[in-house]
């Protein structure tokens, strides 16, 4: 198993940015502009846990295919997500906690779990190459956070 954790401060109030975060029908659009595909698989009517999409997408040259369940969410505090593929399975835990009226801290721990002989290789070249995996990791967050904000500001997104 991977753990990854990371947080970045956004300047907006936490409401705004909870509220940002769960906003599926935004991250399922910029999911198909970056070339996935995402198909909504439950039939919540309302934002709660029990939420699922099938998303397939194309990483080092194959079509790879999984699940995403939204497993918590606890307004405007936390959100979880499990996810499931044939070779990985794993967690994504958003937690947000206000700094003062227009700021707010968000903390994300992503775990990954290899099912496969191949997943488990993989994850052993992950853990050799950690400091850059890490890096990496904070910041395509520290992107998504910036483009929140960016966003809830109303200025162009980068």
């Amino acid at each position: 198993m991977m753990k990854l954790v990371t947080r970045e401060d956004i300047e907006a109030p936490l409401a705004t940015v909870f509220a940002a975060f769960a906003d599926t029908e935004t991250w399922e659009r910029a999911a198909l502009r970056r070339g996935a595909e995402v198909t909504r698989v439950d039939r919540l009517a309302t934002f709660g846990p029990g939420m699922a999409w099938a998303v397939a997408f194309d990483h080092r040259g194959k079509t790879r295919k999984m699940t995403v369940k939204l497993s918590k969410a606890e307004v405007p505090n936390a959100l979880g997500f499990e996810f499931s593929a044939p070779s990985v399975e794993g967690t994504v835990a958003l937690d947000f906690v206000e700094l003062g009226p227009r700021r707010t801290r968000v903390s994300v721990l992503s775990e990954v779990k290899p099912r496969t002989l191949a997943a488990r290789l993989v994850m052993q070249s992950m853990k050799l190459a950690r400091g850059k995996v890490e890096q990496k990791y904070a910041t395509r967050i520290a992107m998504i956070c910036g483009e929140i904000e960016d966003r809830l500001r109303g200025a162009p997104t980068r």
